[in-house]
């Protein structure tokens, strides 16, 4: 049998593990948390929040956290404590909840949900997912212009034995 999920405390960062990436809240309490979506999701939407990542606007919302996670497995990952230090609970909740039913711009590179989850509780605005996701890209680069250099050395090296 697992073990339950220990209850969040308010101010937490709630990481939803959907299928091709993160999906971020922050837990307001009662079982409630506080994430953006966008204008057409349903909650529990799972795979088929994916398409909030195309999307250039999102509502603030206020939902049950089982609702938003859905059948998707979640948990608590306040994991900048280290590097900045959270503003109190209650003021992370305030700034939260003053923020429901607003419309904002949603830009999957520099304002999506985990930039704002983040924003609540350090005053930060980041998202490691978007940071993996440029290095990645950009190793993925040079490791494909090496390619093409000893593709290119490679060729000469033909040419000049001929």
């Amino acid at each position: 049998m697992r073990a339950p999920i220990p209850e969040p405390n308010p101010g937490d960062l709630i990481e939803i593990f959907r299928p091709l990436y993160r999906h971020w809240a922050i837990y307001v309490g009662d079982g409630f948390v506080v994430h953006l979506a966008p204008p057409s999701e349903i909650a529990g939407a799972g795979a088929a929040s994916l398409m909030s990542a195309l999307a250039d606007k999102a509502i603030v919302k206020k939902e049950l956290l089982y609702d938003v996670a859905g059948r998707d497995k979640y948990h608590v990952h306040n994991k900048h404590d280290d590097k900045y230090s959270p503003l109190p609970p209650s003021k992370i909740v305030q700034r939260a909840e003053e923020r429901v039913g607003q419309e904002v711009l949603y830009k999957l590179t520099s304002d999506n949900c985990e930039h704002f989850v983040n924003e609540l509780r350090y005053g930060v605005s980041r998202s490691d997912q978007v940071r993996d996701a440029v290095m990645a890209a950009g190793i993925a680069g040079v490791g494909m212009a090496a390619l093409g250099l000893i593709g290119v050395m490679l060729s000469r090296n033909r040419q000049q034995k001929q």
